[in-house]
């Protein structure tokens, strides 16, 4: 995935489908410099991490 995508999916009033390594996932924020997302699974929602755009994968 591509950072603009990213950031246009944090935006959304919809909820789009997007994984990361094979586990679904809600992209928080998205940092245009270092590229790269503020991730958490949906089902660990305390679980947050900060993960390449690139490896994003939308469904």
């Amino acid at each position: 995935m591509n950072v603009g995508r990213a950031k246009e999916i944090v935006e959304s009033a919809d909820l789009i489908n997007v994984t990361y390594d094979g586990t679904p996932v809600i992209i928080q924020h998205v940092d245009e410099k270092t590229k790269m997302a503020r991730v958490y699974s949906k089902s660990e929602p305390e679980l947050e991490r900060d993960v390449p755009v690139l490896n994003l994968i939308e469904d």
